[in-house]
């Protein structure tokens, strides 16, 4: 499971902007074409921040559905992580994913 992996750096990460401070909540963008699984997170979230400033701290997880920018529409249209690369509305190809890849944290809470 790739997700405890990532999941470790980004306690890692918190860990260096936390300054020893007791870490309450941790905030993830999650693309649907990430290559990343939403429920394999929350399942990896108590065992990646043991012993760590993130030991209590709930882990937020707002996944963002894939988007492609049309050039015939002219505009960004949502499209399912399974479709090709298309738009859903014309049937246009285009290969400009904007959204869907992400994996960052968004933000920390700290006592």
């Amino acid at each position: 499971m790739h997700e405890l992996s990532l999941l470790r750096g980004v306690v890692d990460a918190v860990e260096g902007v936390a300054q020893g401070r007791t870490v309450l909540r941790v905030g993830l963008d999650v693309g649907s074409r990430s290559g990343v699984i939403p429920e394999a997170l929350d399942g990896a979230w108590p065992v990646a921040r043991q012993n760590s400033v993130c030991e209590g701290a709930e882990l937020q997880v707002t996944e963002i559905p894939a988007a492609v920018w049309c050039p015939s529409c002219g505009c960004e249209r949502e499209i399912d992580e399974f479709f090709a690369l298309t738009c859903p509305v014309c049937g246009t190809p285009t290969a400009d994913l904007r959204h869907g890849r992400e994996f960052q944290v968004t933000f920390v809470d700290v006592e």
